[in-house]
């Protein structure tokens, strides 16, 4: 018997109230939620990159640049120690991660290595970090090791981290967010209007700034064709040409010793200079040194590069001055912003950047709503036409269960991004499911019972485990998606595992205690005889009868699919190959596809492709890996914005380089694997192994036929591709274990029918349910693919693909396997209609 007690039922719409009011907020503006009483929190969904526009950039700290100054600390120091103790040596140099010197007299080597030992632990590194070793002839070498080096970037990370939110805070955006990733990134996401290429600029450089003197001993010029003293290096200018000159290497006056700094431009002249002013010990410093050197230049040095050179005409004793600075006046502003966050201790160099304007994150969130609202409303229609009142209530568990998972989705913080979206749509063709398996039990259980409530009852309880099951696969992929990398994709995977939970609740709780107030109310006898499922009750469709002839298309259609795959291969997207994607807007009239191609080929930039897409007036922009590191990437996507600027808005911009792209498509693989891994341990423990086997033959089936779809569509290969493809995986194997749970169970019911015709009866039993599903998943990504816009097209077409291929492998690839594998010995042939239970009920094949 269905019961809910008072308190329960209280209970259930006390939880469903409480999401309405959680999930309210939403639909306010901001002004509105202010104003909200504080006991109804604030707690709403914070809108993804691609919805409200942004920047998402990957930094990377340049190992080179660490190992150069730790070379260059360590050869000072040994420099500074032989010197100290007058100990006579020569080749005093610094290459890879080694210093090398020679002492000259014999007598002193033991004394120099007693002297170098303290080194290998200066500057609190670890003894093992660097290794002294001694040579013939008096060769000295210290050689810092990998870790030491590893120690140092993840040390020089961890500084950059707070340089890196000084200076976005700097260039005046509020909205953001920085934070570490692994030992050598950091990943920073700032949402809104941005000027990506500025930003970039502004966190690329390490911005030192310094105070040499000129050494005057030879020119630039000289030093270059000669040898210069070791105390002194070469450096050029700022100048196009640059002018090398001849810098002493000690820095006595660094940026650390700006206490405030200032942009100056001239409105007269337009000319750029950076007032700043210098903390006491700076000053003492600066007088120090100038009133020492009247007469000579001075060095002002920018990232190893000399900004100005003028000449010292008395002591500089207030600690104040400008430095000029040959910028336009964005430049000498970025400038300042660099020097008030002060010097990054390395260069940090843009790996992944994926930028989006608002304009196209509004029209993402539009095609979104639209796609969701007419999934509801055709989804609903159809659960209505169906069952009628049981429809209805079907109707209102899936209003309450969106609003749940937008209240769940709000109460931890989740983002919501443009997959996400389709995420929640997937799920309005998905949640009904368990409604039909649900009403389905019902009309079966109907037949044994003469109470209709029993009958109800049964119906839940039956349902439960089989509901829990089909949705633990899904649920997997979902987990195994949100360790796949990127920020739109974990939004997928939140709102699909969300929305499987809320699904799993609703059945149980919402629906359940709406079909027992309706039971109370109208005390029904039997279902509604306006249900029109019946129409697949007497279904006896012989599946297996033409296994043999299905199976072997489907074998020789994998094999197409592999060879093709090996031969031609997938186009991979950005993701997997590097380069860069970008999308523009003409500013005024259409694209002009050839016109962009050709200002495009101009560039030098490889491979480069100009296609139409989302209307005339857009084009979108393929530009291949450029093969030459990580910069290389970055400075092909900046020539395309320079060149296109005048005449284009860029809608979004995706630039991959080769380490994130070698580390997605491992984690791709890897995730794939883990995922399947993980769902047929589930299905190997909850059923027997034969069954866990037809699970493994189906999901290889269908990853096979949808790899080779998009070798032969050209669809392109990228994150949303392996988020569909696990979707379907976990879908297929949905509808597989539905089936499988019914065979289950006429296995221990018909003891010795045959298997061919029990798989046919579980088959047919469970048709309707197989059949409504899918229509009801296939109506929510057609919405989707018809109204959710460009971006996610190519995934929703796979999705609809998928969900067709996971219903015909669970019926004709995962049902003939527990055949070949005699999960019961099959009856000599022309006994089976002798052996098959008289009992079996209709829908079974007898």
């Amino acid at each position: 018997m269905l019961h809910f007690s008072r308190w329960k039922t209280l209970l259930i719409w006390l939880v469903a109230f409480a999401a309405i009011v959680i999930a309210a907020p939403n639909l306010l503006t901001e002004a509105q939620r202010s104003s909200l009483s504080d006991w109804l929190g604030h707690d709403r969904l914070t809108l993804g990159l691609d919805l409200q526009g942004g920047s998402h950039i990957v930094l990377k700290v340049e190992r080179s640049d660490v190992v150069k100054d730790r070379l260059e600390e360590l050869v000072a120091n040994v420099r500074n120690a032989l010197r100290g103790a007058s100990i006579r040596y020569t080749g005093l140099t610094g290459n890879d991660q080694t210093v090398t010197v020679r002492i000259t007299d014999p007598a002193q080597i033991k004394a120099a290595v007693d002297l170098l030992k303290p080194l290998t632990t200066a500057g609190g590194h670890s003894g093992s970090e660097v290794a002294l070793q001694q040579g013939e002839e008096g060769q000295l070498s210290l050689q810092i090791s990998d870790a030491g080096i590893t120690a140092d970037v993840a040390s020089a990370r961890s500084r950059s981290l707070d340089i890196v939110g000084r200076r976005i805070a700097g260039f005046g955006y509020e909205n953001f967010l920085v934070r570490p990733d692994g030992a050598d990134r950091i990943v920073l996401q700032v949402l809104g209007s941005v000027d990506a290429e500025r930003l970039k600029n502004i966190l690329n450089q390490p911005a030192k700034l310094s105070f040499h003197l000129i050494d005057e001993s030879m020119s630039g010029q000289e030093a270059l064709n000669g040898r210069w003293p070791a105390t002194s290096q070469v450096l050029y200018s700022l100048d196009d040409p640059p002018i090398p000159y001849l810098v002493d290497r000690t820095a006595f006056v660094t940026g650390s010793n700006m206490v405030d700094i200032e942009p100056i431009v001239d409105p007269q002249t337009q000319e750029t200079s950076i007032a700043y002013r210098l903390d006491a010990e700076g000053t003492q410093r600066l007088a120090q040194a100038t009133e020492q050197n009247i007469g000579k230049h001075l060095a002002i040095v920018f990232d190893d590069q000399v900004m100005s050179s003028p000449v010292i005409d008395a002591a500089i004793t207030g600690g104040e001055g400008r430095i000029s600075a040959n910028f336009s006046e964005d430049g000498v502003r970025d400038l300042a912003i660099m020097l008030r966050a002060g010097a990054l201790p390395a260069t940090l160099t843009s790996v992944e950047e994926r930028s989006v304007s608002p304009r196209f994150g509004a029209d993402s969130i539009f095609n979104g709503l639209i796609a969701g609202l007419v999934a509801v409303v055709l989804v609903a229609a159809l659960m209505i036409a169906l069952y009628r009142i049981l429809g209805i209530i079907a109707v209102v568990s899936l209003f309450l269960n969106l609003i749940l998972i937008i209240a769940v989705l709000s109460l931890v913080g989740a983002t919501l991004t443009l997959p996400g979206i389709a995420g929640i749509v997937l799920i309005v063709g998905m949640a009904v499911d368990s409604n039909v398996l649900i009403y389905e039990r019902i009309r079966e259980e109907e037949k044994t019972t003469h109470f209709f409530a029993e009958a109800v009852g049964r119906g839940f309880s039956r349902a439960f485990s089989t509901i829990v099951d089909a949705n633990v696969t899904i649920f997997i992929a979902a987990i195994i998606l949100f360790f796949l990398g990127s920020e739109s994709i974990r939004g997928f995977a939140v709102t699909l595992a969300v929305g499987i939970l809320t699904t799993v609740f609703t059945a149980f709780t919402l629906t359940r205690s709406i079909v027992a107030v309706w039971l109370s109310a109208r005390h029904p006898r039997h279902l509604p005889k306006s249900v029109l499922t019946h129409l697949f009750e007497h279904a006896n469709i012989r599946f297996m009868g033409i296994r043999r002839y299905v199976f072997t298309a489907s074998a020789v259609i994998s094999l197409i699919a592999m060879a093709a795959f090996a031969t031609v291969g997938l186009h991979l997207g950005i993701d997997f190959s590097g380069g860069s994607l970008i999308e523009v807007t003409a500013k005024q009239g259409n694209a002009d596809i050839a016109d962009l191609h050709s200002r495009l080929n101009d560039l030098n930039l490889g491979d480069v492709s100009v296609e139409r897409t989302g209307g005339p007036s857009n084009a979108r922009i393929r530009i291949a890996s450029q093969g030459g590191g990580e910069n290389a990437e970055q400075s092909a996507a900046t020539l395309v914005r320079g060149e296109l600027q005048e005449d284009y808005d860029f809608r979004r911009v995706d630039v991959v380089g080769p380490a994130i792209s070698g580390e997605l498509t491992m984690m791709a693989t890897l995730g794939v694997l883990a995922a399947l891994a993980a769902i047929l341990i589930y299905i190997w423990i909850r059923f027997e192994w034969q069954f866990a086997v037809g699970a493994i033959v189906a999901t290889l089936h269908d990853v096979i036929i949808m790899l080779g779809l998009f070798v032969l569509t050209g669809i392109e290969f990228n994150l949303t591709s392996i988020a569909a493809v696990l979707t379907i995986v976990g879908y297929s194997l949905n509808d597989t274990v539905v089936v499988y749970d019914r065979m289950r169970e006429n296995l221990k019911r018909y003891k010795k029918m045959p298997l061919p015709i029990l798989i046919d009866a579980s088959i047919n039993q469970t048709l309707s349910r197989t059949i409504l599903t899918a229509a009801t998943t296939l109506i929510a990504l057609l919405a989707l693919f018809l109204f959710g816009g460009e971006v996610i097209r190519s995934f929703t077409f796979a999705m609809l693909f998928g969900v067709a291929l996971g219903t015909f492998s669970s019926i004709y690839i995962a049902a003939p396997v527990l055949i070949v594998f005699r999960l019961r010995p099959e009856a000599p042939d022309g006994e089976e209609s002798n052996k098959t239970d008289a009992g079996v009920k209709s829908g079974t094949v007898v």
